[in-house]
């Protein structure tokens, strides 16, 4: 069961054991942190969680590699910054070899017949939660083998995951199919027995890597459905405003318990339907990020156009979290906490460098 109270988000960030993390994170029973709900929903940042565990004298260098995985989550984002709705399409080239703009039916069915993705996909069902090494074989297998172009599919992903992030999500799959990579991502049967603890043989991921670019559509991923996501939001309530106050607009990514806690405000969690249906989330998503707003005083929530908000409430005075889908508010935008704010992206490596030089100038 995933917990939604704060102090033991907190007490979890405690348990990280980032040195067993960077030695064993891809295999399915790895040392992860299972904190990615709550910073794609803005209860914590990466670099809240950096900060937690330097507290601890860990020295830099021995987990240095869990570290950068927070600055990958930062980079995607500032991405998604920089190119904005841009990162919806094939980023920097077109996808290849694409035979459909659909959806493996055996895929959404949990069928494929490779035991450890289906038994990943049930578990997506079930409870919102992939391990990022299952994402990556899922995606390939929609884009790569079912030649699936990859947005539709990655929708799908977004949808179910309680730690749904659209940057994270949308640029991975773009980076898994060759749009914002140099290569397409391919993972074997082999590679699979191996992380899963399978030991599966004669599936038609069991080939040679050399066999994937040429590898024609299994029968078992052809057939293709077309998906319709939509998102449940609760009925709107009429909510109490102060208008000598300030406003403090919370939303599907920003949940900051932490935030402005101290100052007496009204505090808004504003679920718009215009967002959620270019990017519909699953009602357990709706529920989860409803129940952990509820770590937050005093919080109402409101369903509705940011427009109608102010409108209706002769808002004056409104603060909130900058964010890509946050564009069309009008008042006084916090910046996040970034690892490290960078602009003019050019590649990971390029801003893991100046990152790392931040953190340990900054740090020691």
């Amino acid at each position: 069961m995933i917990t939604t109270d704060f102090q033991e988000i907190l007490n979890r960030i405690d348990l990280i054991s980032p040195v067993k993390y960077s030695a064993d994170r891809n295999f399915i029973d790895g040392s992860v942190t299972r904190l990615s709900p709550y910073i794609s929903r803005g209860v914590i940042s990466t670099r809240f969680v950096f900060e937690k565990l330097m507290e601890k004298d860990y020295n830099f260098y021995s987990i240095e590699k869990f570290i950068q995985e927070l600055c990958w989550r930062d980079y995607w984002q500032l991405i998604w910054v920089e190119n904005g709705s841009s990162i919806n399409n094939d980023l920097k080239s077109e996808q290849k070899d694409v035979s459909d703009y659909l959806f493996s039916k055996s895929v959404n069915g949990a069928n494929t017949g490779i035991s450890a993705i289906d038994n990943a996909i049930e578990q997506l069902y079930s409870n919102g939660y992939m391990h990022n090494h299952l994402r990556m074989y899922v995606a390939s297998i929609s884009c790569n083998i079912a030649q699936s172009h990859w947005k539709n599919p990655a929708r799908w992903m977004y949808y179910h995951l309680l730690d749904g992030d659209w940057g994270s999500n949308a640029l991975s799959w773009q980076w898994v199919c060759g749009t914002n990579s140099n290569k397409k991502y391919y993972a074997n049967q082999d590679n699979i027995n191996k992380y899963c603890y399978t030991n599966q043989r004669n599936s038609f991921l069991d080939v040679d890597y050399s066999d994937f670019e040429g590898l024609s559509i299994p029968d078992q991923l052809k057939e293709k459905i077309d998906l319709k996501l939509e998102t449940v939001l609760p009925q709107n309530q009429t909510i109490n405003v102060d208008r000598n106050k300030s406003t403090l607009i919370y939303n599907f990514y920003n949940v900051d318990p932490i935030w402005r806690k101290n100052e007496d405000c009204n505090r808004i969690l504003l679920l718009e339907p215009k967002i959620f249906e270019q990017y519909p989330v699953s009602e357990k998503s709706i529920d989860f990020t409803i129940e952990l707003s509820k770590n937050i005083n005093n919080i109402q929530v409101y369903c509705g156009s940011f427009e109608k908000l102010v409108k209706d409430y002769n808002l004056k005075d409104i603060i909130y979290k900058e964010h890509p889908l946050n564009n069309h508010y009008i008042g006084k935008a916090d910046q996040r906490d970034w690892m490290y704010y960078m602009q003019e992206m050019k590649s990971f490596f390029n801003y893991w460098k100046k990152c790392k030089k931040h953190l340990i100038r900054n740090q020691f």
